[in-house]
Order: C-alpha cells, then structure tokens, then sequence
C-alpha cells in the first residue's frame, strides 16, 4: 500500500516536470526548428524544405542589423562585468566575514537594486548621463547599469560560501607559518576558486542577455538582445531565428564549459 503511494506521487512528480519542460523549452524548440527553413521558407510553420541558408545569411551583409558588432560589444560588456563582479564579490565576501560599523546599512544598500524595477534604474542612469553632458555608451553607462544587477548576486553567493567556510584552515596555515597573503593565496583562494568561476559565470550570462537595464545606456550602439529586438520589428526571414539558435547554442557552450571546469578544479583538490 505504501510502496503503491510512492509510485503514483513519483508519476505525478515526473508528469509535472515534463509539463514545465515542455513549457520552458517547448517555444525554443520551434525557433530551432524553424531556423532550418529553405531558402523560401517563412517565419511559421510548416517548414519549406531543410536548408542552412539563415545561419550562411548571419555572415553577409545585412540590409538591416548589425549581427557581429552586437555580438561582440555584448561578448565584451559581458567579460567586463564578470571581472568586476567577481573581484568585488570577492572583496566583499572578505570584508563581511566581521562586522564592522554600518555593514548591515551597506549590505542592503548592495542588495536593493534587486528590487527596484529594471527599467527604472536604466532609465535614472541615462537620465544622470544626460544632465552630466555625457553620452550614455554600452562601455560606460551601460556597464554601470549590468553591475547593478549582477554585483548583488556575486555578493549574495560569497556570503553564502564565506559562512560554511571554516576558519579552522586558515589557523592551521597560520600556526605553519603562513602569512596572510599566502594563506589566502594558497588555502583560501584554492578551496573557493569554484565558487568564484560560478560567480564569474552569473555575471556573464546576467550582462550578455539582459536587456532592460541596456535600453536606455547602450547609447548609439546596440547590444545583442537589443539588436534582436529591434530586428523584431523589421525582419521577416528566419534569419532572425538562426540567430536566436546560434546565441543559445553560444550560451549553452559557455555554461557547459564552466560546469567542465569547475568539475575539473573539484577532482584535482579531491585528488589531491
């Protein structure tokens, strides 16, 4: 009778995962798909015909958008931000392992632009840029604008490292004796370095896809989600679809291989 219980909550666990799914990647799928189109292929389906004609179309040049430079000034924002992110969450983690005056004022000042609308605090960037006389720039404003929203992250996951890291390691450098800096270099920095290539990579996919926080800071030039917006509007070939697919097929590459390092950095420590 119990076992007979377990089963049916086990289906029905396993009926609600595939339904979301379905419903998370169903609509991907149909881009991927229909980014096979023949050369007369339209934006729906059916298909006509199978071709690589759009991904060769990504290559060309376009009457409308700017598929390269996008790409590369969001692959660019995209490593900036990671960096700095990853220092200061760094430092941040560091700083907080004590208290000291005003740290919990400073902590939800990090934290509160997670709940200010995102629209709001691009608009207020480009807005301060304006009345300064400064052209708002996906290097500068918009760089400004992607931190808002991934530093408070990084932080978020380096105090959470930082609280189930023991100091017990710290003291036994210390007693051998290490240090300060070599401790951090050579006990610290080794047994959280997974954390902060996870880091790093929140950071990157944060920036690289966001688009409210770029709309009104990229200035002249687009990034990519912003590109693909304004492609929306005037593109009606599925070229628009091969480069959803590439982008995806792009971000899946970064993330797979960041999982295969981190998974490689915990095998050696365990090994060694």
């Amino acid at each position: 009778m119990h076992a007979d219980k377990r089963g049916r909550e086990f289906y029905i666990l396993a009926a609600f995962f595939a339904l979301f799914v379905v419903f998370l990647y169903g609509p991907l799928s149909a881009i991927v798909i229909l980014s096979f189109q023949g050369p007369n292929g339209g934006l729906t389906f059916p298909l006509n015909g199978v071709s690589l004609r759009w991904f060769a179309n990504l290559f060309e040049t376009q009457a409308v958008g700017d598929f390269g430079g996008s790409f590369r000034r969001s692959a660019m924002l995209g490593l900036m931000v990671m960096v700095v992110t990853v220092v200061v969450s760094l430092l941040a983690g560091l700083a907080f392992r004590r208290r000291f005056a005003g740290s919990t004022a400073l902590f939800y000042l990090a934290v509160a632009s997670l709940v200010v609308p995102s629209i709001i605090i691009s608009l207020g960037i480009g807005v301060v840029f304006q009345q300064l006389g400064l052209q708002p720039a996906w290097y500068t404003s918009g760089f400004g604008a992607h931190l808002t929203w991934t530093l408070p992250f990084g932080v978020l996951i380096m105090f959470a490292v930082f609280n189930r890291f023991s100091p017990a390691y710290e003291e036994a450098a210390r007693d051998l004796g290490a240090t300060s800096w070599q401790t951090f270099a050579h006990v610290v920095l080794p047994m959280i370095a997974p954390s902060l290539i996870g880091v790093g990579l929140f950071g990157f996919t944060l920036s690289y896809d966001e688009f409210a926080r770029t709309l009104m800071t990229a200035g002249t030039f687009n990034t990519l989600p912003l590109e693909i917006y304004g492609m929306t509007t005037n593109v009606t070939t599925p070229v628009l679809y091969a480069l959803g697919t590439v982008t995806t097929v792009f971000s899946l590459v970064v993330i797979g291989a960041t999982l295969g390092l981190i998974v490689t950095m915990n095998r050696r420590r365990m090994r060694g």
